[in-house]
């Protein structure tokens, strides 16, 4: 499998070519679902002792992934929050990569992460589900990526991080692995 392939399992993140209330339902049980879906790969990792191996070499291990995925959906349920309360703020970037290398990430069990992903994406979810059309609309840019994301796409963004993060444990699941 090529490097490509192997950072981008799913395909790199594109802005919806239509923001419409098809989006905004598949993102919003996107958001929702990704517990239960990260629970059953997480469980299968554990089970078979792979929570220290990468799904490429030089990228994270599985129990980074999943750290990681708490530490960036609180961060993106923030700035959801932040982008419904303020006229088009600039969301506060974080160095992702810094963040997965904290002591944190090694010494507590994944269980935490997805004790805390279970609640966030609840809560995100149903946020989400709740906004009217002239919330769907409001604005916030990102200065690391350059991109101005109305609430639905900034929405569309996450839903696919955990989809793209999902495909890197599912790798790591698969025969290409390496340790």
């Amino acid at each position: 499998m090529n490097t490509e392939a192997l950072r981008y399992p799913i395909g790199r993140f594109t802005l919806p070519e239509t923001r419409d209330v098809a989006l905004r339902l598949r993102v919003v049980k996107e958001i929702g679902a990704l517990p239960e879906q990260l629970e059953r790969v997480a469980r299968s990792i554990h089970d078979r002792d792979l929570l220290d191996v990468s799904y490429r070499p030089g990228g994270w291990t599985a129990q980074q992934l999943i750290h990681h995925l708490a530490d960036s959906h609180l961060h993106a349920y923030r700035r959801c929050k932040v982008t419904l309360l303020e006229d088009h703020p600039t969301l506060v970037p974080y160095d992702e990569v810094r963040w997965a290398e904290l002591p944190d990430v090694q010494a507590v069990p994944v269980r935490a992460s997805l004790d805390i992903l279970r609640g966030l994406q609840l809560r995100w979810a149903v946020l989400l589900a709740q906004c009217t059309e002239a919330q769907w609309e409001r604005t916030a840019y990102h200065p690391g990526s350059g991109i101005t994301y109305h609430l639905d796409t900034l929405a569309a963004h996450y839903a696919w991080h955990g989809r793209h993060h999902l495909g890197h444990l599912q790798l790591i699941l698969d025969a290409g692995a390496v340790r």
